[in-house]
């Protein structure tokens, strides 16, 4: 085996059951035995199937490398097997993140959500997989703020010295497809200018300053910015490595402890607060939600993910998801009216525009008034 492992995250949903709340066991078995077997002929070292409400994550272990054709080939397969399982149960939105019609050479741009990372393993390999589902890309700006440069909530940036230069984000502009590295804590105004935006600015990777190790990788793609319309929102995936040198387990997970607003919900089109859970308790419902987060713990070891542990599964998080429930009945009282909804620059990728269209004509030139001063 190699010295260095690429764990990848690649996801989509190609189905939901019943209407966008959760996927159906035929869809997930169809993973299942496609993952096993990449396994037995030697493509992947190791895979664990995860899901959130209607979306579909294929945790796999290899190494190959990040972008790498055979990897991403293998999940577009198994996402296009599993769309014609949708289609046979007639489910809604059968296929909906599959936006190509072929595939070529990665599933970047085609719709699949994909986050990925190579690293050499240490003595002690612990990773945290974060899936989420009726959100957008930018919904983890918040959380990697205060896990790599926040102290109050990452005590490990005040008092463990490798961790004490802080780390690197490099954030992606996602309208005009560039990206820039700030470098923290020196450059933390600046970045928050930017990643308080999380419509546009995303964090892709972070870094640790001292050495440039790969910490933190999210999946960044927008939907709507591909296919020009709304076709279903993001739901994007992070995972987290931990202890020696990164934020420990606790200060990984600590950020969710507040139910943050993010935009998606119903529609894609409404803010809500996003809600820390079980993996029982992931299939959103209420207006279709509202969003949702889980957590996979693993103990990496020579490139075996192992059983992964339920981090959400605590009590320590019933204060958040109280507070999640308590947002979602005083923002759901306000309707169609913004901030519940979002601003009109977001709903340009929705069936807005089709509405204006229909009433362009009825809309009448008012009358100029003269201000005499």
């Amino acid at each position: 085996m190699s010295d260095k492992i690429t764990l990848s995250i690649i996801k989509a949903d190609v189905g939901g059951w019943v209407g966008h709340g959760s996927v159906h066991r035929d869809l997930l078995a169809t993973a299942d035995e496609r993952l096993a077997k990449a396994k037995k002929d030697g493509l992947l070292i190791d895979y664990y199937r995860g899901r959130v409400g209607d979306d579909t994550s294929l945790i796999m272990t290899h190494e190959k490398g990040v972008d790498d054709e055979g990897i991403h080939k293998f999940a577009w397969d198994t996402f296009e097997a599993m769309t014609e399982v949708a289609k046979k149960l007639k489910q809604y939105g059968a296929g909906q993140d599959l936006l190509s019609s072929a595939f070529s050479g990665n599933v970047r741009g085609m719709g699949p959500g994909c986050a990925e990372m190579v690293f050499k393993e240490r003595p002690s390999e612990p990773v945290i997989c974060f899936l989420s589902d009726k959100t957008e890309p930018g919904a983890w700006n918040l959380p990697l703020f205060k896990m790599f440069a926040d102290p109050f909530t990452t005590a490990g940036l005040v008092i463990d010295p490798s961790m004490h230069d802080g780390f690197d984000f490099e954030v992606h502009d996602l309208m005009e497809h560039k990206k820039i590295i700030f470098h923290n804590p020196e450059e933390m105004y600046s970045m928050l200018a930017f990643i308080g935006a999380p419509g546009r600015f995303v964090i892709k990777y972070v870094y640790r300053r001292d050495d440039g190790e790969v910490a933190a990788s999210t999946s960044t793609q927008r939907l709507n910015l591909i296919a020009g319309k709304y076709v279903g929102k993001d739901d994007p995936v992070m995972m987290i490595r931990c202890q020696s040198g990164m934020p420990s387990v606790g200060e990984a997970i600590d950020p969710f402890a507040h139910a943050y607003m993010v935009a998606g919900w119903m529609r894609g089109s409404h803010h809500g607060p996003i809600m820390p859970v079980a993996w029982d308790q992931d299939t959103p419902n209420r207006f279709d939600g509202p969003p949702r987060v889980v957590a996979l713990g693993f103990q990496i070891a020579n490139g075996i993910l192992g059983d992964p542990r339920d981090m959400f599964d605590d009590l320590s998080f019933d204060n958040a998801r109280k507070e999640a429930l308590m947002a979602a009945d005083y923002f759901r009282k306000q309707g169609p009216f913004e901030p519940h909804r979002l601003g009109l620059e977001d709903m340009e990728y929705t069936t807005m525009p089709k509405l204006m269209e229909k009433l362009k004509s009825k809309w009448e030139a008012e009358e100029k008034v003269e201000v005499k001063v």
